[in-house]
């Protein structure tokens, strides 16, 4: 970057007046990007500190937080980047990810504070982001990369939306149903019209007295969930979806994520997913061009080169609409196959 600090690529982003002659005293505002506590947990006597070093170096300006989930501190000169970076460290902070390269990893509250967690969100994040401190802190990349975490289908990061690879908690198995809350549910609300209805596979059957959920269907969205949390939970075999691709319109249009591994179990170290993240980072490294993210490499060479060269089966969810033309092959080594 323009300005930034010693040893680091990123994590300080340089802002410029183009009339310093007007407004001297804002002829440099440089932002820092402070890398957060997972799942933005922190302690009063933690966040004075980090505004008292704010205060000491500059504007008093902050954005908590932005949205790659980093404490943004807004506005600092050049001779005090330094410095203020030195008393952050100093106070157990360290700088996060900006430019081309890995952004802050962000996660939901997880397990700490919410019933529907089917992964610890908190620790796969934390874990991720002291494993790729490099990534974070020395730009390598074509672009951009963001690592988002949500425990649960709700997705309370946005992770779908804004990250190129999203880690999604969901569950295998059958929907746990208590009855007789149901049935207390059902003198509250239209279940047929509320629930069933409005399910996207319609896996679901009500008849007035008992609910049927044909679990074979459900593509564990979380709404029943969400409108009878008491009558229905997630099924007991916990894990999680991968997906990638989402991003914002910035080059191309936005576009929501490709779910590329429907369910894996996730536990520390977390060396599965570890080994394919690096491998879809290798790939879109060696071929993605100059400000192209990962979906728009996706969308530009095809999802069946991507899976192939990170070693990933296709899913018929992959499939945006059937084929018309039977001749067309899925590689050019199958036409032999299919001669022998």
């Amino acid at each position: 970057g323009i300005v930034g600090v010693k040893g680091y690529g990123s994590g300080v982003i340089g802002r410029y007046s183009d009339r310093p002659d007007l407004f001297p005293n804002v002829q440099a505002f440089h932002t820092m990007r402070i890398n957060h506590p997972t799942g933005w947990f922190y302690k009063t006597e933690t966040l004075r500190k980090l505004c008292a070093i704010w205060d000491k170096h500059g504007s008093g300006l902050t954005n908590m937080h932005g949205s790659t989930g980093d404490a943004i501190l807004l506005g600092t000169t050049t001779d005090h980047l330094q410095p203020c970076f030195d008393d952050l460290s100093d106070a157990g902070f360290d700088l996060g990810g900006s430019g081309s390269a890995l952004r802050t990893p962000s996660a939901c509250v997880g397990p700490a504070r919410c019933e529907w967690a089917c992964i610890d969100s908190l620790d796969i994040c934390h874990h991720l982001t002291v494993n790729y401190q490099d990534m974070i802190h020395r730009p390598m990349f074509p672009y951009k990369f963001k690592i988002k975490v949500s425990a649960c289908a709700n997705d309370c990061v946005a992770a779908i939306a804004r990250s190129d690879l999203s880690i999604i908690g969901t569950w295998k198995g059958a929907i746990r149903i208590d009855p007789k809350e149901v049935l207390a549910c059902a003198g509250e609300m239209n279940i047929q019209k509320e629930v069933c209805d409005l399910c996207p596979t319609r896996c679901m059957e009500w008849n007035g007295k008992e609910l049927k959920i044909y679990d074979e269907d459900c593509t564990r969205c979380m709404h029943c969930i969400n409108l009878m949390p008491k009558a229905l939970r997630p099924g007991e075999g916990k894990g999680a979806s991968i997906l990638v691709g989402g991003k914002a319109p910035i080059v191309q249009g936005a576009l929501l994520s490709w779910a590329v591994v429907p369910f894996i179990k996730l536990e520390p170290p977390y060396d599965e997913l570890k080994k394919l993240i690096e491998r879809i980072i290798d790939w879109w490294d060696e071929n993605g061009e100059s400000r192209e993210r990962l979906g728009e490499l996706i969308k530009r060479v095809g999802m069946r080169v991507f899976l192939r060269a990170v070693g990933l089966p296709a899913l018929p969810q992959m499939v945006r609409a059937p084929r018309t033309n039977p001749y067309v092959f899925f590689w050019p080594e199958d036409i032999q196959k299919e001669v022998k």
